[in-house]
């Protein structure tokens, strides 16, 4: 009854998000149409086209809003999130719904079948902007109505902490601190008849052992149990776990027995064994085949669109000292992958045989190997390396999926080789053209505070990062600030 009634509300909450992103279409169109015209006519000096002209547009747009929600886990359980993730879940639908419209609408080429190649990129932005608005409102909107009712009293749920241990009273206390997540604490039970009774008093009534359990859902209704316990009672608890189950009682286990870390948690299923995952890298498979499908698009139209550059570089070379055009060397990718990685050369032939000589320049610390005034390195070598013009062939490793526009940068198997644990860390995620210590400042920061920067941006990873890491790199590789 209790699943029923959740999907018959998660089923009404989806279709007004699809009514909202609706709206959000047809308000779009009013304001870039009508108001920004008037609003700004240097500008926008023209209307759009009739809105029945843009309307074959908004059932894709449902479409893809509609894949976006569903697959990004928004219908869930809200009782306990918080409303950081609420306007993050938001955003990330924006993101994923509105860029997979445009990519389909472009590649289909629906802006030239039915506007003449003059669809409106100030009504995108709109569109995607009133959107996550709308749906940002509407969830707080949920979420504000649906503790009220729980703080009423109504729609809460029944529970019961199997433990009582310090995890379990922490359990309850949060409960309590929280009334407006529903639920109504009924008490702890002990795991076996003759456990010790608790040292310190129970915030909640102590009401038996486990084995009290079936005479207390026969005399009240129990919507959850969780069991807060150690690893070690884990194996006793197969039988009463397997009893609540076939009477349909949510069971959670509270997983503080398991090291402390700051890892993402998700419950897989690999044939029919249920597995719990820890990650501390992005999990979210669309998220990640966002950024998969953006790396090929930027890549491709920059390696076509630096064809020239590409062909004047590789004269200067030939003409400036000769030989290959072409350096590549074997470096790591994702979790130690080697894969050849290509660069303009930069440096004499034979430079690699002439490192050893200069192991006393070093001017950074750890593993890694920088000299400012690198003896090797040709003059054209020297331009190419302050604009970073010698890393355009990386483009094509990009291209091939070895990496990913935005990254830690690849280290060479040496290096890896000194890694420690910690720091080994940056290899959890494909390496890329530019990171956040691209735009930190380069060669001139420390090992140790490279890799930090490294991590912190595994940790924080959001597609929203990588644009804005992108669009900073920019003006750093203009600026030739910090490059070596």
């Amino acid at each position: 009854m209790l699943k029923q009634r959740a999907r018959l509300i998660h089923a009404g909450v989806f279709t007004l998000d699809l009514t909202l992103v609706s709206s959000a279409f047809v308000l779009a169109y009013s304001i870039r149409s009508y108001l920004l015209p008037q609003a700004f006519p240097e500008w926008y000096p023209q209307a759009l086209y009739p809105l029945a002209d843009y309307l074959p547009l908004l059932p894709l747009a449902l479409v893809s809003w509609s894949i976006a929600l569903l697959a990004l886990g928004t219908y869930k359980s809200h009782r306990t999130l918080p409303l950081t993730q609420e306007v993050s879940d938001a955003l990330r639908v924006t993101i994923v719904a509105t860029t997979v419209w445009t990519i389909v609408i472009f590649t289909a080429q629906l802006d030239a079948l039915l506007l003449d190649d003059r669809l409106s990129r100030s009504w995108i932005g709109l569109f995607a902007v009133l959107a996550w608005l709308f749906l940002l409102f509407e969830k707080i909107a949920v979420r504000l109505l649906s503790r009220w009712v729980r703080e009423l009293g109504y729609n809460y749920r029944t529970l019961v902490i199997v433990g009582t241990n310090g995890h379990a009273r922490r359990l309850a206390t949060s409960f309590e601190d929280h009334g407006y997540w529903g639920f109504r604490l009924l008490g702890f039970l002990k795991t076996k008849p003759d456990d010790p009774e608790p040292r310190r008093e129970l915030p909640a009534p102590l009401l038996g052992s486990l084995g009290d359990m079936p005479e207390i859902v026969h005399k009240q209704p129990v919507d959850d149990v969780i069991f807060a316990v150690s690893h070690r009672e884990l194996e006793e608890l197969e039988q009463p776990f397997m009893s609540l189950q076939e009477q349909g009682i949510r069971t959670r286990f509270a997983l503080n027995m398991l090291p402390r870390g700051y890892s993402r948690i998700e419950l897989e299923e690999l044939d029919s064994v249920p597995l719990l995952s820890f990650a501390r890298t992005p999990t979210s498979y669309p998220l990640m085949l966002l950024k998969r499908s953006l790396d090929v698009a930027l890549s491709s139209v920059l390696l076509f669109v630096g064809l020239p550059v590409v062909l004047v570089i590789a004269l200067l070379i030939k003409l400036g000292s000769g030989g290959r055009v072409l350096y590549s060397q074997t470096r790591c990718g994702l979790n130690g992958r080697r894969f050849t990685l290509y660069k303009f050369r930069t440096m004499i032939e034979g430079a690699e045989a002439r490192r050893k000589e200069l192991e006393h320049l070093n001017e950074m610390d750890g593993p890694a190997f920088k000299v400012r005034r690198d003896p090797r390195v040709t003059w054209v070598g020297r331009f190419l390396r302050k604009f970073s013009l010698d890393e355009l062939p990386q483009l094509w490793n990009v291209l091939r999926g070895d990496m990913s526009l935005v990254g830690p940068r690849p280290p060479i198997p040496e290096e890896v080789a000194q890694y420690t644990g910690w720091q080994r860390r940056r290899l959890s995620v494909k390496p890329g053209l530019t990171c956040l210590w691209q735009i930190s400042g380069r060669n001139d920061l420390d090992f140790n505070r490279w890799i930090e920067l490294d991590l912190e941006y595994i940790d924080s990873w959001s597609p929203g990062l990588d644009l804005k890491i992108l669009l900073k790199t920019i003006p750093v590789v203009l600026s030739g600030r910090g490059a070596s």
